[in-house]
């Protein structure tokens, strides 16, 4: 409904309340109001009422597929569009405000997960690229099934990373959670002749468990983790390394 639309009914709606005005005042004044001017009048306010639901429920509707479009275009903002969990970007946002959560609550520490699916181009050009991006949506859906709180949050970290992160979890409990992620992994077999970790597509992980400092940002625990992950891959793939913040690596 456009703006003039609605101008022109509040117009309408002033002029039959000047004309019941003047009606009104005319009627005090000791005249007659006619059968046919009163009639006239009711059916021209009953009209304007029909009109007003009409404009009502179409900007009821407009409202409703506003919101959802809303709704929509937030999910294309925050969620991967191939993988359909957490983007990037969104991630990080998430956790930044993991890590002022925490602190404000009095919580410790953080766990966080990087993994990278082994060998992936050379799934990409044994399989092609369609293939490769079911791959991918698999390891989404082994993530987001591996994980058990909700709190606990995976995203995809860029091409074949992904990020995994565990709120007020210890290195014991992150590690648990990555013993199952490669068990799930192993049982969901996606086959990979090219892998030289196993006949199946595998990742690799690192992780790393960090107490929650303001002076810390999720910068710090996605740098800690990479390294962890990077240990990872030269010692063989399809495994998991952990990097505390006190340890340095070698």
């Amino acid at each position: 409904m456009s703006n003039n639309t609605e101008l022109d009914l509040f117009e309408h709606e002033q002029q039959i309340y000047d004309d019941a005005v003047m009606h009104a005042v005319a009627v005090r004044r000791g005249l007659t109001l006619g059968y046919e001017e009163y009639t006239a009048l009711v059916k021209e306010y009953g009209k304007l009422l029909k009109q007003l639901r009409r404009a009502t429920r179409l900007a009821d509707r407009t409202t409703t597929d506003l919101y959802a479009s809303n709704l929509d275009l937030t999910d294309k903002v925050n969620y991967d569009a191939l993988t359909g969990i957490y983007n990037r970007r969104y991630m990080e946002d998430c956790l930044k405000r993991t890590l002022s959560t925490i602190t404000r609550s009095g919580g410790d520490c953080l766990s966080l997960l990087m993994l990278d699916v082994d060998h992936f181009k050379k799934y990409n050009d044994t399989y092609g690229h369609c293939m490769g991006d079911s791959c991918l949506k698999a390891v989404a859906e082994v993530l987001s099934s591996s994980i058990t709180r909700v709190d606990d949050f995976v995203a995809r970290y860029g091409g074949e990373e992904f990020v995994v992160a565990l709120p007020n979890t210890s290195e014991s409990g992150a590690r648990k959670v990555a013993e199952r992620i490669l068990a799930n992994m192993k049982a969901r077999y996606i086959p990979h002749e090219k892998n030289d970790a196993a006949d199946c597509v595998t990742v690799s992980i690192g992780f790393t468990t960090g107490n929650v400092k303001l002076a810390q940002s999720g910068a710090d625990f996605i740098r800690r983790a990479d390294e962890a992950l990077y240990m990872s891959k030269q010692n063989g793939r399809n495994r998991c390394t952990f990097i505390s913040f006190r340890e340095e690596r070698a």
